[in-house]
Order: C-alpha cells, then sequence, then structure tokens
C-alpha cells in the first residue's frame, strides 16, 4: 500500500522553477552543505568515476577529478540549466549499479518518500559506492515556528512542513539498506532584520510551504507573525534564526567492508579493561 503524499509535487516543481533565475542570491544553506560534502568527501581515499548529483540545482556541485556526472533536479529550469534530467527524487529512471557516488545536498526534506528515495539511491549505487547527502533538519526555524505558533494559538496551522531529526536520519538509512551508516548534524545561525526577510531567503530556495494540505496566509495573520518574530529581536533588533544541517554517510552492502565483531566474540571483559 503506498504511502499518502505529504507535499505537493506540482508545486514544489514550481516553485523551483521559480526559485531558478535568482537563486545565487538565496543559495546560502545549500553551499554550506556542499562544503561540508566536500570535506567528508575528500576524506575518502578513493576514485569515483560515474557520480549522480540528486537534487542538482544550478549544478553548482563539482564532482570529483575525472569523474562523469549526471544531474537531476524535479524543476524543469534548474535541470535545463545544469544540462540533466527532470524528474522527482523518489523516482530514480536508472538500472541498479549505475553510480559509484551518489550526492544530494537540500532536497532529501521535501521529498514525499524518504524511505522509497534512499532505497533507490542505494540499489542505484555499485557494491562499496558511496552516498553522501543533506539537508535541513528538525531543529531548524525555531523562532519563525514560535512566531506563528503565538499567532495562530487558537487555531493552529500547519506553516511549516515536518522535518527529519538527526536519530530518525540514521535510522533511515539503516531501513535502506547502508553499510556503515553515519548521521551528523551542524547548526547555522543567520541574523534576521525582520521575518520578510526570512521568508524571502526561503521562497528564494524553493524551501517555503509545499503541504498539500496548506492553508492560504492572510495579511492579518502575517502581520501578527511579524510582529511576533520582531518581538524575539535581539538588543540590535535582529533574530537570530536557525538553521541545521544535517549529513548522511552510507555505503551500498559489500564483501570486502569491514564487519562489527560478531556478539559474545571478545576475549575481554569490560570490567577487567576499567580495572574493576
Amino acid at each position: 500500500m503506498d504511502s499518502p503524499e505529504i507535499f505537493d509535487r506540482i508545486a514544489r516543481r514550481r516553485r523551483r522553477d521559480r526559485a531558478a533565475p535568482n537563486y545565487a542570491a538565496h543559495d546560502f544553506l545549500r553551499a554550506a552543505m556542499l562544503d561540508g560534502i566536500a570535506e567528508r568527501l575528500a576524506s575518502v581515499k578513493r576514485e569515483f568515476r560515474d557520480v549522480l548529483d540528486l537534487g542538482c540545482f544550478d549544478g553548482s556541485f563539482v564532482p570529483p577529478p575525472g569523474a562523469s556526472v549526471t544531474r537531476i533536479d524535479a524543476g524543469a529550469v534548474f535541470a535545463e540549466q545544469a544540462g540533466g534530467i527532470q524528474t522527482d527524487e523518489d523516482g530514480l529512471p536508472f538500472e541498479p549499479a549505475s553510480f559509484d557516488l551518489i550526492v544530494s545536498a537540500g532536497v532529501l526534506d521535501s521529498v514525499n518518500d524518504v524511505p522509497g528515495a534512499l532505497a533507490q539511491i542505494r540499489r542505484a549505487l555499485r557494491p562499496d559506492g558511496l552516498f553522501l547527502g543533506a539537508f535541513v533538519g528538525g531543529q531548524s526555524l525555531v523562532q519563525a515556528r514560535a512566531a506563528f505558533r503565538e499567532t495562530e494559538a487558537d487555531r493552529p496551522v500547519a506553516r511549516f512542513h515536518p522535518m527529519i531529526d538527526v536519530r530518525s536520519a540514521g535510522d533511515l538509512l539503516v531501513r535502506a539498506g547502508f553499510a556503515l551508516p553515519v548521521a551528523d548534524g551542524e547548526t547555522l545561525s543567520v541574523r534576521y532584520p525582520d521575518l520578510f526577510r526570512l521568508i524571502a531567503d526561503l521562497r528564494g530556495m524553493a524551501a517555503s510551504n509545499l503541504l498539500r494540505d496548506r492553508v492560504p496566509l492572510t495579511r492579518a495573520v502575517l502581520g501578527a507573525a511579524t510582529q511576533a518574530f520582531a518581538d524575539r529581536a535581539d538588543p540590535d533588533g535582529r533574530v537570530a534564526e536557525r538553521f541545521e544541517l544535517i549529513f548522511l554517510t552510507g555505503w551500498a552492502p559489500s564483501p570486502d567492508q569491514p564487519k562489527p565483531a560478531r556478539r559474545g566474540s571478545a576475549t575481554a571483559s569490560l570490567a577487567s579493561a576499567l580495572g574493576r
């Protein structure tokens, strides 16, 4: 049985198309994700030949030297700009074992079927292939969420879509069948003069509300939320908004990978090691 879809796929594609022309003015979150992915990739001492950039945006991910890259984006404009393919991230059109490296920055948090997408990523990797992913995590937009909760306390409305936390991200990697899974997070703080500037950034990076059952934002609600957001400002008049970046690392299973020790195979007890 198919799980119910949370996000409006058509609206997601259209908003990515709308964001494409001025994306460079709002790409700071994805730039931070790509920096983190580059650091993790630099620690891997091996060559990659075939790379998939999943959710490519403007094609700013730079593949390892000598590798060929295939780019995919749900938005037609981003896909065309990057010379890639337009398709959703949970509907990959590739044969199993097509790539030895798959990178995804800034899209998995708005994919309808995240477990399915991760399972497809794992299948598209060759044995011992590497997946590096990053997306906005559950501890993000704390101030904006609080401002809208305060404004609509009597009639709560879902203004922000559900987000994945670090622990759940690690569980999803395990569920998808990745070996040696790792999920970790970093925090980025951005200081905003007002709520409108934050909303402009979210729209500019195609990260505004994509829920299928979203409720239109009225002027009255926006005005009250703007004041509630301003009430959280520091003495300099700016509000420090938080963005959590979650990074995923997983390997396609291979017989050559290290295996955890079999339960009960230890030759010394923990008590002995601690000197008890």
